[in-house]
């Protein structure tokens, strides 16, 4: 439909819902690494038994669970007369996501990764249902006033002397995951699928901003034996500061670039359809 988002917007979407969870079992990673030393064999078995095949299938069931109970609840017979669409609003959207998430950190999953497929699994429940827009716009509100307030915390860690120690080796790191580790893993990523090349260099190029990695740090430093606890905040908040500028300025414009182009593209083919003889 013309409100849906296009192929970039989902794409962008989609992948910061699956970064949250898919990052934690890296994060463990490091944890291990930090506890038991370097040797593979010292953490490896269990973290490939535990933190990545446990975790993320006792994510994906919870979630999976969760989405279902509720999708039949909310979009169920009863569920219109009593009107609980109309009387919860968005709210059921905190609901989904707590309960989700707590269920699956209770059994030891990843809680971030029950979210996202709960989202997922609610939203194919009744897709064309009217009550989906008004989740969404309840949970971008809350998303965007979170953001705003993590971003003012950010910005007065930056002042009080975050990236005071930082030297220039430091800022080639941040500004070679912004502009070439992402964009590069982005587009081979996305190479075996039917993206174009316009949309595919713009989602490899979009993404970052990384305001998860900041939790990641605070998880990973409160769970390992990390003896730079500072210098570690000073670099990835460099790398979500710089990220913030630098697509916080372009991505205005090259999403207006894109969408231009997608309409002159779409009137072209309409041209071409109506020019066919029939």
């Amino acid at each position: 439909d013309d409100a849906d988002d296009d192929e970039v917007r989902f794409a962008l979407t989609s992948e910061a819902g699956l970064n949250d969870g898919l990052a934690f079992p890296f994060t463990w990673a490091a944890v291990a690494i930090s506890m038991a030393g370097a040797a593979p064999a010292a953490w490896l078995p269990q973290w490939l038994a535990v933190d990545v095949v446990w975790r993320l299938t006792c994510g994906v069931g919870v979630g999976l669970l969760v989405g279902w109970l509720l999708g039949r609840l909310f979009f169920s017979s009863i569920a219109e007369r009593l009107r609980l669409a109309d009387l919860t609003g968005g709210f059921v959207a905190l609901a989904a996501t707590f309960l989700a998430y707590g269920v699956a950190e209770l059994a030891e999953g990843y809680g971030f990764v029950a979210v996202f497929v709960c989202a997922c699994t609610l939203r194919s429940a009744e897709r064309s249902h009217r009550y989906h827009q008004v989740l969404h716009t309840f949970v971008e509100q809350v998303e965007r006033m979170l953001t705003v307030l993590v971003v003012v915390l950010l910005g007065g860690a930056v002042a009080r002397g975050l990236l005071a120690e930082l030297g220039w080796r430091e800022w080639l790191v941040a500004l070679a995951v912004i502009l070439v580790v992402r964009p590069v893993a982005g587009w081979i990523g996305l190479t075996p699928g039917k993206t174009g090349p316009r949309e595919r260099a713009v989602i490899s190029f979009f993404g970052v901003r990384g305001v998860g990695s900041l939790f990641y740090v605070a998880f990973a430093l409160s769970n390992g034996a990390f003896p730079d606890a500072d210098y570690l905040w000073g670099v990835t908040g460099l790398v979500v500061v710089l990220s913030i500028v630098v697509h916080g300025i372009t991505s205005t414009p090259t999403m207006a670039v894109v969408d231009a182009l997608r309409r002159r593209e779409a009137r072209r083919r309409g041209r071409e359809v109506e020019a066919t003889p029939v």
